[in-house]
């Protein structure tokens, strides 16, 4: 049984980031106004069918502010928590790569040039990755850490199709090469209990993607937010999701297949309360968070445990 410094089974982005810095550090999620290709109608309208109006940013400062204000609004929701006053702005909202490089370059290097923001997590699709765009990401690099975040979800088209993906495995892995290139690590955003998807089908995602040139995954379970497309697909013609006791096995037996030298930067998400529909069970964070090591604990479990290269 291995058990990380901070006495979680896995390695955890609260490992990962004291390791870096030598503090604990605070993400605070801010909106630069991009839009997404599948919601402009470059590729589509409406977005992703789970996706909130919002751009699954439901948190992020967003408004006519200046980047300094939306950094010092971010800063004041949690700076009585944050001791080392190091923070890593998260571009959370829609897709933040999405739009001239002449104009949103400038955007992150503002937001690296604060002193009190350590690095630049940006959220994005593998599809809006220009090489110019990913040339000028490793060129930042250069100056504060820097993430790419991709919202990758399933290796299986079918389940891409029906939340209007728009986008084929090889592109990410183009993507996913050419960042490397330029060594600007890659956090895939994975979600479990997709509509249609069986363990099978996620184990193959999560098999696939544990033999990627990657730095982290986050894992979260398919919510159905009331404002978005597929809340209105779940009303007209519902679907299974997952309960809580599944969510976490899954979860658990998908962290024992990451070679350890992944970061598990997320187990669990925790969408606005207001906003969920379904499954409730998954409001509770901090609840399904102990659920998981309790379970991982009690049965052996650790990241790496059954790691097809280890």
């Amino acid at each position: 049984m291995k058990i990380w410094p901070d006495q979680k089974p896995y390695y955890s982005a609260n490992q990962y980031y004291r390791q870096i810095f030598g503090d604990k550090v605070y993400k605070i999620s801010l909106d630069i106004g991009c839009t997404c290709p599948t919601r402009e109608g470059t590729k589509g309208a409406g977005g992703c069918t789970f996706c909130s109006a919002r751009g699954s940013g439901d948190f992020a400062i967003a408004g006519p502010m200046s980047i300094r204000e939306k950094i010092d609004s971010a800063i004041q929701m949690v700076a009585r928590k944050n001791s080392s006053g190091k923070y890593i702005a998260y571009l959370q909202s829609f897709t933040n790569t999405y739009g001239p490089v002449k104009m949103l370059v400038p955007v992150y290097e503002e937001i690296l040039s604060d002193e009190r923001v350590v690095g630049l997590s940006i959220g994005t699709r593998p599809d809006c990755l220009s090489n110019k765009m990913v040339k000028e990401l490793g060129r930042l690099s250069e100056f504060k850490h820097v993430w790419i975040e991709l919202g990758l979800q399933t290796i299986h088209q079918k389940t891409a199709e029906l939340f209007h993906r728009r986008y084929d495995l090889p592109v990410y892995e183009d993507a996913v090469a050419r960042l490397n290139q330029v060594n600007v690590p890659i956090i895939v955003h994975l979600i479990v209990g997709l509509m249609g998807e069986t363990y099978d089908d996620f184990m193959a995602t999560v098999d696939y993607i544990a033999t990627q040139p990657i730095s982290g995954i986050k894992l979260s379970m398919l919510h159905i937010l009331k404002d978005s497309p597929l809340y209105e697909e779940y009303l007209e013609k519902p679907f299974p999701l997952l309960d809580e006791s599944t969510y976490i096995k899954w979860v658990a037996e998908a962290i024992t297949r990451m070679p350890q030298n992944i970061v598990i930067h997320r187990v669990t998400g925790d969408g606005n309360h207001k906003n969920l529909a379904a499954p409730k069970w998954s409001a509770y964070k901090r609840h399904v968070l102990n659920e998981l090591h309790n379970y991982m604990i009690k049965n052996g479990m650790f990241q790496g445990l059954n790691h097809k290269g280890t």
